[in-house]
């Protein structure tokens, strides 16, 4: 019995630390951009539109195809005035009741309509190809959102990396300070500088605890996680990367970005929408056949020469004479919605520039924040050494130590978000180029 509540004490205890495992999950930045990819809300909404789209377009195709009508009728009349006399002519005796069963059937196709259907079916191809693009920039912007939650959850962790390092440090420093003061090297106020140093960095520990919690959290419903996943991340690879001049990423954008491929489309959907107007002058030709069945004599199947079937065979043409005159300032107006779409890949195609331009120099600014903050951690390590070896001979004072320290770890902080920064540049450029991938 003893052993069996020694089990049980055993299994409560680490229970904790096994659920804290079971909901620990560790992703690189491919992984995590591939299932935030595959969970993303939005993007199943995107392919719900290009499953839309593709099916309004069979919907079109299906307007070429031939239509057919059948009918069929049952008719029955009460006559209770059944005898007619007109003049002076032999009065007319029709029966007290009647029957009759009159049946249709038609098949008509459209030969020639100006071209007008075929235009229809252009323009909903082009249409769905728009769909297609939108859901890839979809697909781009749900990318780079798991990349810059990525990377700032990664300055976060490092930082705290950093500050538990400083904390480290200064609990050594603190025991050196409370041993210096019981030799009475170091006076009492010594002992509090650090407790203090101690309390602040305990605070900034905190704060960023609440961040990486904070973040985590928006991760998780980012990626379609349980909100109580906590993620385990990898270095997303901060080393600095060679980037291409300039006119590279400029000639990459304007023949790869979605929006400016969008809008070469949605100015074939005017032109062909200009062609569908022009359409409307012109005639249409059909064909069409039709069958009946009349059988007036009272029986679902009559006798024999008792019902006609007579089969009528039909050609039309059509031509609304009044467009050739009205239709000219609907093609004009067609037209300036035309211009309209290429003036907006104009304006877009100069945003697209100046995007890519300042994406650039921040890359580059950030990388040069690297090696200047890589020299200035060789200096602040040299700095501290030399402070640490003064503070040790009573020769700095305990502010001079802390604030020696402090500049250092505070490099070292600044580094790792520098380096994090850099590698989200990047991204960043290569997003600006609609061509953002690992």
């Amino acid at each position: 019995m003893i052993h069996k509540t020694i089990k049980l004490s055993l299994l409560a205890f680490l229970l904790p630390a096994l659920l804290y495992a079971q909901t620990t999950k560790k992703l690189s930045l491919q992984e995590a951009i591939q299932l935030g990819i595959e969970n993303s809300k939005n993007l199943k909404l995107s392919q719900n539109k290009i499953d839309e789209s593709i099916a309004r377009l069979e919907v079109v195709k299906n307007n070429a195809l031939p239509s057919a009508t059948a009918s069929f009728l049952y008719n029955h009349a009460e006559i209770p005035t059944n005898k007619l006399v007109i003049g002076g002519a032999d009065p007319i005796n029709l029966p007290k009741r009647a029957d009759a069963f009159i049946g249709t059937a038609a098949v008509e196709q459209l030969i020639y309509g100006g071209g007008k259907l075929r235009y229809a079916e252009e323009s909903t191809k082009l249409l769905s190809e728009v769909a297609r693009l939108d859901a890839d920039k979809n697909k781009d912007e749900i990318s780079y959102a798991i990349i810059n939650t990525y990377y700032a959850l990664y300055k976060v962790l490092q930082s705290a990396k950093v500050v538990n390092q400083n904390l480290e440090s200064i609990a050594s420093q603190l025991k050196q300070a409370q041993r210096f003061f019981e030799q009475g090297i170091v006076t009492k106020n010594d002992v509090l500088r650090f407790q203090l140093q101690q309390a602040n960095v305990t605070l900034t520990q905190m704060e960023i605890e609440n961040n990486r919690k904070i973040i985590n959290y928006n991760f998780d419903v980012l990626l379609g996680l349980d909100e109580n996943t906590n993620l385990d991340i990898t270095d997303p690879g901060a080393d600095t990367k060679q980037i291409e001049p300039l006119n590279n990423y400029l000639d990459m954008a304007l023949t790869s970005r979605q929006e400016l491929r969008q809008l070469d489309l949605q100015n074939q959907v005017a032109e062909v929408n200009v062609k569908s107007i022009k359409a409307n002058t012109l005639p249409s030709v059909g064909v069409g056949a039709n069958l009946y069945y009349i059988n007036p004599s009272g029986k679902f199947i009559p006798p024999s020469e008792q019902y006609i079937m007579p089969v009528t065979v039909a050609a039309s043409v059509s031509w609304n004479i009044g467009n050739l005159w009205t239709n000219k300032n609907k093609i004009s107006e067609a037209r300036v919605q035309q211009k309209s779409v290429g003036i907006q890949k104009d304006i877009f195609s100069d945003n697209i520039k100046t995007e890519i331009n300042r994406n650039y120099q921040s890359y580059l600014l950030a990388t040069n924040k690297i090696q200047i903050l890589e020299t200035s951690i060789a200096q602040a390590t040299e700095n501290d050494k030399l402070f640490e070896s003064k503070y040790k001979n009573n020769v700095a004072s305990a502010i001079d130590r802390i604030d020696a320290e402090t500049l250092l770890y505070q490099a070292k902080i600044n580094l790792e978000i520098a380096r994090a920064d850099a590698g989200l540049a990047y991204y960043t450029l290569l997003k600006s180029t609609g061509k953002i991938s690992l």
